[in-house]
């Protein structure tokens, strides 16, 4: 590894410009979360039945680890700086003065917690019970950034309590009681689980294009937790976006960033803010994502069917997707992308996919505004 990777360098403005340092995530421990508020688990096929919780299976977790140490040796040989979260016991009970909660999850998807902004690491308020104190995994990596890196920005945003008050009474019992058409037509109103008595975001809510920061109101991510960041960026475009998804969470398989003026829209989760008009207006091209090989979840998988577009972006010409969904791969070479197949479904069910699984700790590269011309109404 070269001098210059050694040293630490906090910064990353979007998701495309070249990738020098990251952070791969780990399965090591993950459980199947305890029942909470926000949040339950139910894969009656592999022996979890309602309110039943536990440790992944040991092999599923190997599975994962191997796909994942293979990704990080890839980075690493491609000169990029990877560094490891520190697993805890997911398996023990923890508590606040306002709540007990008898499991915690994983640190699989550092994307979910960690959010950089230009020289600073956010630590995002997270807002299930059961992964509010997964920044334990984060904090030997960030204390080691603040000692070598002078201008590192280390920031955490407020912990919420997550009290009962902090999500909408009943709100699995009312949803569970709709029809497919009325669920739909709630979907609309994107008045999801959690109140807004206090902010709540995940990282992954969040899509960075420089000076305009995308974020997803969804089952994790309240307006309360929108308005927050962009109190905290006052420098940034700060875009409540909302789709037409039932149970939206994280917007990392909705809108892909590429390259400046090239984007990836997710087909099936139509835009209810003018967002075509927002890019088409600045000149930037949009592709349709395919669909994916798979067609159903691999068990255990909470995330998405559309982790098949999960990508990361070393730099404007170069590309990690899973390696099976040859749709992807096909359209990004054909758009001028050197394309790495990595295989990445036995990480899915962990937490998620390529993108999940990383978090930006450097890359090259300067604060743009690119969207010069503004949209009224989004």
């Amino acid at each position: 590894m070269s001098d210059e990777l050694k040293s630490t360098k906090v910064n990353s403005w979007n998701e495309w410009d070249s990738l020098k340092h990251v952070i791969v995530g780990r399965a090591d421990g993950t459980m199947v979360q305890a029942p909470e508020i926000a949040v339950q688990r139910e894969w009656p096929e592999q022996g979890y039945t309602e309110g039943k919780y536990g440790p992944y299976p040991k092999e599923m977790i190997d599975k994962a680890n191997e796909q994942m140490d293979n990704f990080a040796s890839m980075l690493e040989k491609r000169g990029i700086r990877v560094d490891r979260p520190t697993p805890i016991d997911f398996s023990q009970k923890v508590q606040t003065p306002d709540w007990e909660q008898d499991s915690m999850f994983g640190c699989m998807p550092p994307r979910d917690l960690l959010l950089t902004i230009g020289n600073e690491i956010l630590e995002a308020t997270m807002s299930y019970r059961s992964r509010w104190f997964e920044y334990l995994c984060f904090r030997p990596l960030l204390e080691k950034y603040f000692k070598e890196d002078p201008n590192f920005h280390w920031e955490a945003a407020p912990k919420p309590r997550l009290s009962e008050g902090t999500y909408k009474e009943d709100f699995w019992k009312k949803w569970n009681a709709l029809s497919e058409e009325e669920k739909w037509e709630e979907s609309i109103k994107s008045e999801w689980i959690p109140s807004e008595v206090e902010p709540l975001f995940d990282a992954a809510d969040v899509v960075r294009f420089g000076k305009d920061l995308f974020v997803q109101k969804s089952m994790v991510t309240n307006q309360t937790g929108i308005d927050w960041l962009q109190r905290h960026y006052p420098d940034h475009r700060v875009h409540t976006v909302r789709y037409k998804e039932l149970l939206p969470w994280h917007m990392d398989t909705t809108i892909v960033p590429l390259r400046p003026g090239l984007v990836m829209f997710n087909p099936g989760r139509p835009a209810l803010e003018p967002q075509r008009e927002f890019f088409e207006k600045n000149d930037w091209e949009i592709l349709e994502a395919p669909k994916s090989v798979l067609t159903k979840k691999r068990p255990m998988t909470f995330c998405s069917i559309w982790l098949n577009i999960n990508l990361l972006v070393l730099d404007p010409k170069t590309v990690c997707v899973e390696a099976s969904e040859t749709p992807v791969i096909e359209l990004l070479d054909q758009n001028g992308f050197e394309v790495i197949p990595v295989p990445f479904y036995e990480v899915s069910p962990f937490g998620g996919g390529l993108h999940c699984g990383t978090a930006d700790v450097y890359r090259e590269g300067s604060f743009e505004d690119y969207f010069p011309k503004q949209v009224q109404g989004f």
